[in-house]
């Protein structure tokens, strides 16, 4: 069945699914509920300390990849856990993989805010 909505109102459609992922992901995932409350307490902090308009930028969005990782790490960890309970070396391998991405956005903030602050 093709998909009859365009334009705008193809993107609010897809506006509103996005805000459906991320609100089951917030009420689902306690990572991501973490990572929020630290990425809201940083970024009054990151507009306050950036001194510069690419300051700034660097610094939210570091921020906004560790948010952006979570929810990609969740989306493939439920499709993992959809396609079945059993352990398999492949699906522990992809939640490894995914947990990696989370950290290393994390390293990455890190480092940016090192970076740009000292």
């Amino acid at each position: 069945m093709k998909n009859s909505k365009t334009g705008i109102a193809r993107v609010i459609s897809a506006a509103g699914y996005s805000w459906a992922g991320i609100q089951s992901c917030y009420k689902t995932e306690a990572a991501f509920r973490e990572e929020l409350l630290l990425c809201l307490f940083l970024l009054p902090l990151a507009l306050w300390l950036g001194e510069t308009g690419i300051e700034r930028a660097l610094l939210v969005g570091s921020l906004m990849l560790i948010l952006l990782m979570e929810l990609c790490n969740s989306a493939l960890e439920s499709v993992v856990d959809r396609i079945g309970e059993e352990y398999h070396v492949l699906s522990g391998k992809a939640k490894d993989i995914g947990s990696a991405a989370v950290f290393l956005s994390i390293l990455n903030a890190v480092v940016i805010w090192l970076l740009v602050l000292i």
